[in-house]
Parts: C-alpha cells; structure tokens; sequence
C-alpha cells in the first residue's frame, strides 16, 4: 500500500515535470519565432540560449542564497527509526550530482527489471521495522 502510494506520488511528480519541461521548450520556440524575422535564425537562436541561461543564473542565485541562510542542524537519530531517511537526505544536501546519477541508475535498473526493485523496496521497509522478540 505505502509502495503504491509511493508510486503513485512519484508518476505525479513525473507528470508534473515532464509539462513544465513542455512548457520551457513551447516558450523557447515561441520566443525564437518572435525573433526571428527580426534577428535571423542564428541571432534568435542566440537569444533564446541567453534568455535561458539567464533563468538558470538567476535560480542558482536564489539557490545559493537560501542555502547560505539554512542553518545545519546535524540531529541524531532518535527511536523513530528515521535514520536511513536522514542519513539519505545528508547525502542528497551534499552530494547533489551523486544522488541525482544515483537515482537515475536506480530508476533505470527499475524499469528494466520490476521484480527486483520489489525485492529491494521490500527489504528496505522490512529494514525499518524493529526485530521480532
């Protein structure tokens, strides 16, 4: 059930991202036949490349400076179990490059073969449950 839910949030979230990266590239090419009859296709191309690494500039901008005003609180654990949570979210904060190669290398050992991201899924709930007495 919580998997389900899991995978259910996760198509969402594809959903979501894959209309607004429809939307990015509708806006650059209306943006680039705007300029065109103006500025040639080179110069209108150019445009749209500036236009975009401006955005891009600017949100790493905002990025940065909001992660400069977070304090990091390095918590322990507590009896929660919440340790693999915290520990993976440490590791996305600093190393965002590895968890992003690591998520898509996961994803598509996923898609390639289900059975297997069942096991783990599994064995990874199964690991937050406390021992049997």
């Amino acid at each position: 059930m919580i998997f389900g839910k899991t995978l259910t949030t996760l198509a969402a979230a594809a959903a979501i991202a894959a209309a607004a990266a429809v939307s990015v590239v509708s806006a650059a090419f209306a943006l680039f036949a705007v300029l065109a009859p103006h500025l040639g296709s080179a110069g209108a191309a150019a445009v749209v490349a500036a236009v975009a690494a401006a955005i891009v500039g600017i949100a790493g901008l905002v990025a940065a400076l909001k992660a400069e005003d977070r304090v990091h609180h390095h918590q322990t654990a507590g009896p929660d179990g919440f340790a693999f949570a915290e520990k993976a979210i440490e590791m996305v904060k600093e190393r965002p490059i590895l968890t992003v190669s690591a998520g898509l290398a996961a994803g598509i050992i996923a898609f390639r073969n289900p059975a297997l991201a069942a096991v783990v899924a599994k064995a990874l709930l199964d690991s937050q449950k406390p021992p049997p007495r």
